[in-house]
């Protein structure tokens, strides 16, 4: 596993297994409150302050933004990429003046204690060694009555039909990928144990899922999938010697065929936790 130094001389404590790839920030850009976040928005009120750690291009972000107007929001991400992305979410939603964007770490966060409300982070503790340090971190910049929102997928629980060959070699291959990477790929299905090993004592785990199931959903999922093979994890797999470039066409052909057909569906199973300071 290689660390990689940030803009301000921190280290990261794993490697970021997807990478910022075209097809991983539009993936990524798919997403908004409603489909990711809807644990939360019950708890959301006008006037918080909010952090969103790990936002990527700041597709739920702007979401959020909304929702605790005129409160300050804060997106955070290691990755200059990814902070392009969100600038370019953000300037198309008019929210380019509500939404500070900062680059940083989030095993050091450049705030003061009990800055926020609400901190949240979706699918970042996945990437982390030390997801517990992360949520102690997070912990420590939420003010008394605000909470700390995660959620992370679970890839083993994630199912699907049909099963051509190559899917479940992905699904192999990605996990151990990630893992050598440092990471977690069922992170949440371990959300409650972490956070309570982090210090909270008031947690609400729940679980939701995404489901590709219509023709442009089937599409856009399987089409995105192939490209990530071969240019997201795929070639970090390569280098672990986890696998070889025949291995990624053929799981990057298990996606297109599974996307191909007219019965195609897919599950991904979520973990998710509001852990109450």
């Amino acid at each position: 596993m290689k660390s990689e130094r940030l803009p301000d001389g921190s280290v990261e404590t794993a490697r970021y297994t997807h990478g910022h790839s075209a097809a991983v920030l539009s993936a990524h850009s798919r997403r908004g409150a409603a489909d990711s976040a809807a644990y939360l928005l019950a708890h959301l009120s006008a006037g918080m302050d909010l952090l969103d750690v790990g936002c990527g291009p700041a597709s739920i972000t702007a979401d959020l933004t909304e929702r605790v107007a005129p409160g300050r929001v804060v997106a955070l991400d290691a990755a200059s990429d990814a902070l392009q992305a969100a600038r370019a979410t953000l300037s198309e939603r008019g929210l380019s003046e509500q939404v500070e964007l900062t680059c940083g770490d989030v095993m050091a966060l450049p705030f003061e204690d009990a800055s926020f409300d609400v901190v949240h982070a979706h699918q970042v503790l996945q990437h982390l060694a030390d997801p517990v340090g992360a949520l102690a971190e997070m912990r420590r910049l939420t003010r008394p009555g605000g909470m700390v929102a995660v959620r992370d997928a679970v890839y083993s629980a994630m199912t699907w039909f049909p099963e051509p060959a190559g899917m479940e070699q992905w699904r192999s291959v990605y996990m151990a990928t990630a893992r050598a990477n440092g990471g977690e790929p069922d992170a949440g299905s371990r959300l409650l144990s972490w956070a309570r090993a982090a210090g909270f004592t008031d947690v609400t785990a729940s679980a939701s899922t995404w489901c590709y199931a219509t023709p442009a959903d089937r599409t856009w999922q399987s089409q995105t999938w192939a490209q990530r093979c071969l240019t997201s994890f795929g070639p970090r797999a390569v280098e672990l010697g986890l696998a070889d470039r025949a291995d990624l066409e053929a799981m990057a052909q298990g996606w297109r065929q599974w996307g191909a057909s007219e019965d195609a569906w897919f599950v991904v199973v979520h973990g998710e936790v509001l852990a109450r300071v």
